[in-house]
C-alpha cells in the first residue's frame, strides 16, 4: 500500500471519528489497568458490567488490594478468567503500592514487569492513559491490517512495527482506536460490511463484498 493511500484512510477515519477512544469505562490510569487487565479474552461491555460494581469500592491500589484476592474474584465473577484475573490484579497492586508509590508506572518495562501484563496490554495504557504513539493489536487490529493490506504480517509485533513505521505520524495517537473499532463494527472476522466501509474504495482486500 503506497504512502497516499495510508494518509487518504486515516484522513476519512478521523474526519468520521475526530477524538476516538476505548469503549472501556474508566476514569484513572489505574481504572483502565484494572479494565484492559480484565478484558483478555472478554469483551469491553462485560468488563463494564464488573468493574460498574468493583470501581465504587475498590479504585486505588490500595482499596483494590484490602479486597483480597477472594473478595475480588467474587466481584468480577461475571467475567472470563475471573480467579486468575483477581490473583494477577491482587500481586500488580502490591507492587504498585511497593515500586510505584500506588501509581501506575508510564514506563513500557516497568508495566510489563506487573502480572497480567503483557506488550499488548502495556500498549493500551502508554496509548490511551499517557497519550504515547504506541500500537496495541488485538485481534481485530491484526485481521484488519492484513485484509485492508494496510500492514500484512505473520505475527503481532511484525504487525505492530509495520504499522507504527507506516502510518502518518499525525494519526499515530489515535490510529489504535480507529483501527479496533473498524475491525469490532466494520471489517468483522466472518462477513465485513464492505458496502458500509469509509475506507472500502481504498482497501486492498481482494474478495470485497460491495
Amino acid at each position: 500500500m503506497n504512502p497516499a493511500k495510508r494518509q487518504a484512510i486515516f484522513s476519512r477515519l478521523r474526519t468520521a471519528n475526530p477524538h476516538p477512544t476505548t469503549e472501556l469505562e474508566y476514569a484513572t490510569p489505574f481504572e483502565l489497568l484494572v479494565a484492559v487487565v480484565l478484558s483478555a479474552q472478554s469483551t469491553d461491555k462485560g468488563v463494564n458490567l464488573a468493574t460498574r460494581r468493583l470501581f465504587p469500592k475498590a479504585h486505588t491500589p490500595e482499596a483494590l488490594y484490602a479486597l483480597g484476592e477472594a473478595g475480588l474474584a467474587d466481584t468480577i465473577r461475571t467475567i472470563g478468567l475471573y480467579k486468575s484475573k483477581a490473583r494477577h490484579l491482587i500481586a500488580t497492586c502490591k507492587m504498585l503500592i511497593d515500586l510505584h508509590h500506588s501509581e501506575v508506572p508510564a514506563d513500557r518495562a516497568a508495566l510489563e514487569a506487573l502480572p497480567g501484563v503483557g506488550r499488548k496490554t502495556a500498549n493500551v495504557i502508554l496509548n490511551t492513559a499517557f497519550g504515547q504513539p504506541t500500537m496495541a493489536v488485538d485481534t481485530h487490529i491484526f485481521r484488519v491490517s492484513n485484509r485492508t493490506g494496510l500492514a500484512p504480517g505473520k505475527t503481532v509485533l511484525e504487525v505492530e512495527k509495520k504499522l507504527l513505521k507506516t502510518i502518518p505520524a499525525e494519526f499515530r495517537i489515535d490510529a489504535h482506536h480507529w483501527l479496533i473499532l473498524l475491525g469490532r463494527y466494520i471489517c468483522q472476522a466472518r462477513k465485513p460490511k464492505c458496502g458500509v466501509c469509509l475506507i472500502a474504495d481504498l482497501c486492498e482486500y481482494k474478495d470485497k463484498n460491495v
